[in-house]
């Protein structure tokens, strides 16, 4: 070989492009690795819902690879009914044929309840890249699963995703049951917004729809030493599991799109149970000091958001029972002077109401009603200010309750509980009355003198809090 001639073989720039086509056609059709998931669903008497639970997981548009019912300390044919959809399932999608199986265990009965059904699961998928969590009575939207798992998978530093929730309000058969959900459909969607507005940071990855990394959940169990991702010494596991998930150096958020209807309290009696319960949590968790196995974080990142939640249930209190106070002793003594500018509070809250509706994806004409007319809102405001009394006495009292159980009794139409902030209410008013006409007039007159500006000061600061809240945008979000 000469100097000039060259070691390599010209191929023709015909072949070459064959050669091309062909080779990107190889890699076509090389398989796309993609994340496993695994779907828990802890199933307690969810005869009446879990079928639509299963359709609706069956109708996404990203199939979970596993379906895993975890059927617990049920009464109802909720084994029946899951058992019927047990097996493989098919579905052709946008992208191709997907696959899943739906397995239905029965664990009989299980002490730890929920907390128990969703240990149990986890041990069924902790191979796979992400835990699904879905409640009994929860069904998503069509791209729920698509959209969590395409959010979590972007960033190796999220440990968990909540989707956002909205209350199902379809079926509902008496007024009270409308006026309830209304007002829960209200503070789920305000308790969103403020997250997603928060950079999508959320404290709480509610059991209901959420999606969690198994490496963080690892990481949990061998930092806390626990040997399984939720405990029952918790009235709020998913609370806990979130800071846990925290601590552990991941970020915990709010999908920005992915959405789920879940089941609401249709009755006082339920509605008092469930936020009591959640309210009692949250305070173990808040409050400092050692409860056993539980320690409290006041200073936690997770719950700084809760307390500004509480501190601001603590001005509603006091500014409504004020309100109500100087009122009937300004009455009593034909003292009361009406002031034009006392409507401004209620419009400006009319206003924030009507906001909260707007920021809904599903609003519908009973949402608008219920941020217009004020008193709906206003009387929702009454029973949460009780269910919050309820819950700082029990805690305080170091009452050993099980609310679980407490709020499956209420569901069932059982227990006066709910009463007693409303019973001690009056029995408060009707003794402050009595001996308010008891104090001499020029005193009363005193009182209500330094009373009526003290409330408007307070009253100011909370308009003026409002004005800020409504003029905020929401950039885009809906929650």
């Amino acid at each position: 070989m000469t100097d000039t001639e060259s070691p390599y073989v010209r191929v023709p720039d015909r072949e070459l492009s064959a050669y091309a086509a062909e080779y990107l056609e190889q890699v076509a059709a090389i398989p796309e690795q993609r994340a496993s998931v695994g779907c828990v669903i802890p199933a307690y008497n969810e005869g009446e819902t879990i079928a639509g639970v299963l359709d609706s997981l069956l109708m996404q548009t990203r199939l979970p690879d596993e379906i895993h019912v975890i059927v617990n300390n049920t009464t109802d044919d909720s084994v029946e009914i899951a058992s019927h959809y047990a097996g493989p399932h098919v579905r052709m999608t946008a992208v191709g044929e997907q696959r899943t199986t739906i397995y239905v265990h029965d664990i009989g009965k299980n002490p730890d309840k929920k907390v128990g059904a969703l240990n149990y699961g986890y041990h069924l998928v902790e191979h796979m890249d992400y835990l699904l969590g879905v409640d009994g009575d929860t069904t998503p939207e069509p791209d729920a699963v698509e959209a969590l798992v395409a959010e979590i998978s972007s960033d190796a530093r999220i440990g968990g995703i909540s989707a956002i929730y909205s209350i199902d309000d379809s079926a509902l058969d008496n007024v009270v049951a409308k006026w309830l959900i209304a007002g829960q459909r209200a503070q789920f969607s305000a308790f969103n917004m403020q997250n997603l507005l928060k950079g999508r940071n959320m404290a709480v990855l509610g059991g209901q729809f959420s999606i969690f990394s198994t490496k963080a959940l690892r990481d949990v169990l061998r930092e806390t030493h626990q040997t399984t991702p939720w405990v029952s010494d918790s009235e709020v596991e998913d609370s806990l599991l979130s800071l846990q998930i925290k601590s552990a150096g991941y970020l915990t958020k709010i999908s920005a799109s992915a959405r789920a209807h879940v089941g609401g309290m249709t009755t006082l009696r339920s509605l008092d149970a469930q936020q009591v319960k959640w309210n009692f949590g949250a305070i173990d968790l808040m409050w400092p000091g050692q409860r056993g196995d539980t320690r409290g974080q006041p200073l936690h990142p997770n719950l700084r958001l809760r307390w500004f939640e509480h501190c601001s249930m603590v001005i509603n209190i006091v500014t409504r029972l004020m309100f109500v106070l100087l009122l009937v002793g300004s009455l009593s003594i034909h003292a009361l002077v009406f002031q034009a500018w006392w409507v401004t509070p209620p419009a400006m809250a009319i206003l924030l109401n009507l906001k909260v509706a707007r920021s809904m994806e599903f609003a519908h004409r009973r949402d608008y009603l219920f941020a217009l007319l004020l008193a709906p809102a206003e009387l929702y405001m009454w029973l949460r200010m009780g269910h919050f009394t309820r819950a700082w006495l029990k805690f305080f009292s170091h009452q050993q309750t099980d609310n679980w159980a407490a709020q499956a009794k209420a569901e069932r139409g059982k227990g006066v509980a709910w009463l007693y902030p409303y019973v001690v209410l009056m029995v408060f008013l009707v003794a402050a009355f009595a001996i308010w006409v008891q104090v001499p007039i020029s005193l009363r007159s005193d009182i209500l003198a330094v009373g009526w500006p003290i409330l408007g000061v307070i009253t100011v600061l909370q308009t003026a809090w409002m004005a800020l809240k409504i003029m905020r945008r929401h950039r885009g979000f809906k929650a």
